[in-house]
C-alpha cells in the first residue's frame, strides 16, 4: 500500500487518518497539536516534525485544516509542504476554505509540477469515524480516478464536481442547504412545543413526508434531548458561511436567507455557544419564543 502523508489531526482528521490505517496504508502525520500526533504513532503512524518533512517523504498528501489561512500556510508557507514537495506528487486538501484559494494554491503548485484536488467532505464527525464521509472533488478526471480508492477508504461517497475549486463551491453549497434546514427544523420545532404539542412526536409525524430529510433526522432528536456536543459545531459553520457569503459577494450572488442564519449564529456566539454542535441555533428561537423544545 502507498504511504500517505497527513496534515491536520483534528475532530475530522484523526478518525480520517485512522481509517486511512485501517484500509492497509501507511501513514506520516503532522499536527501542531502532538497528543494526536502521539496517538496516532500509537496505531502504527510514523511522526513528521513539518509540512515540510511529510512532504519529503510521502508523494500523496492530505491536507485537513480549519480554513484558509491554516490550509495556505502548511502548504505555501515557511517550512511548508511547498518546500519539501517533489515533482508529480498529489496534494489533496479536504478542508473546507474558499474556492479562491484553492485555485491560488494549486497554481503555486503547478509551478513545481505538483497536481492538487479539493476534496472537502460533508457528514461531521460521526460520519469521519465510520468512514461514511461525503466528498466533493475539484481537480481532473484522470487524478480523480487515479486517487479515488484513497478517498473511498474514509467515505461512501466521493463525486468530481468539476475542476479545482469546484469541490469547494460544492461543499459552499452544502453548507447553505445544512444551515437553513437546520434554522428551519428549529422554528418549526420551536413553534409545534409553544403550541403545546410533544416535538418528538411532531418529528415522527412529518419525517415520512416532503418535510423529512437528512438534516431533520440527524439534528431534531438532539434537539428535544437537549444533546448539543459537537459533531459541527456552530464557529465550524460561520467558517463556512463567511465564505459561502465572501464567495457570493465575489460572484454576484445574492445569499439573503444565508446571512440571515449567519445572524443567529453570530447571536448565539454572544451567548457563548459557538462550540455548540450547529443544532444548538435551536436555542436562538428558545431565546425568542421563551421556550425549551425538549419531550414532554
Amino acid at each position: 500500500m502507498s504511504k500517505i502523508g497527513f496534515i491536520g489531526l483534528g475532530i475530522m482528521g484523526k478518525p480520517m487518518s485512522k481509517n486511512l490505517l485501517k484500509a492497509g496504508h501507511e501513514l506520516v502525520v503532522f499536527n501542531r497539536s502532538r497528543e494526536a500526533v502521539k496517538e496516532l504513532v500509537s496505531e502504527g503512524s510514523e511522526a513528521a516534525s513539518s509540512p515540510k518533512e511529510v512532504a519529503e517523504r510521502c508523494s500523496l498528501i492530505i491536507t485537513m485544516l480549519p480554513n484558509s489561512p491554516q490550509v495556505r500556510e502548511v502548504v505555501l508557507g515557511p517550512n511548508g509542504v511547498i518546500e519539501g514537495v517533489r515533482p508529480g506528487t498529489m496534494v489533496i486538501d479536504m478542508s473546507s476554505i474558499a474556492p479562491g484559494v484553492s485555485r491560488e494554491i494549486s497554481m503555486s503548485l503547478s509551478e513545481k509540477n505538483v497536481r492538487f484536488m479539493d476534496a472537502p467532505v460533508s457528514g461531521g464527525e460521526p460520519k469521519a469515524i465510520d468512514g461514511t464521509l461525503s466528498i466533493m472533488v475539484g481537480g481532473s478526471a484522470t487524478d480523480f480516478e487515479e486517487f479515488y480508492p484513497i478517498l473511498k477508504a474514509m467515505s461512501s461517497s466521493a463525486i468530481l464536481c468539476g475542476e479545482v475549486g469546484a469541490g469547494n463551491v460544492t461543499k459552499l453549497a452544502n453548507q447553505i442547504i445544512v444551515a437553513i434546514n437546520i434554522a428551519a427544523v428549529s422554528e418549526a420545532l420551536v413553534l409545534a412545543t409553544k403550541a403545546g404539542a410533544n416535538p418528538e412526536t411532531v418529528y415522527k409525524a412529518i419525517r415520512g413526508g416532503l418535510a423529512g430529510s437528512t438534516v431533520l433526522d440527524a439534528k431534531a432528536p438532539l434537539m428535544f434531548e437537549r444533546r448539543f456536543d459537537p459533531g459541527f459545531r456552530i464557529n465550524l459553520h460561520i467558517k463556512d458561511l463567511n465564505n459561502v457569503l465572501e464567495t457570493g459577494h465575489d460572484m454576484g450572488a445574492p445569499l439573503p436567507l444565508t446571512a440571515s442564519v449567519m445572524e443567529m449564529m453570530q447571536t448565539l456566539k454572544i451567548y457563548d455557544l459557538d462550540q455548540a454542535d450547529h443544532s444548538a441555533l435551536v436555542q436562538y428561537y428558545e431565546k425568542l419564543a421563551n421556550i425549551v423544545v425538549k419531550n414532554k
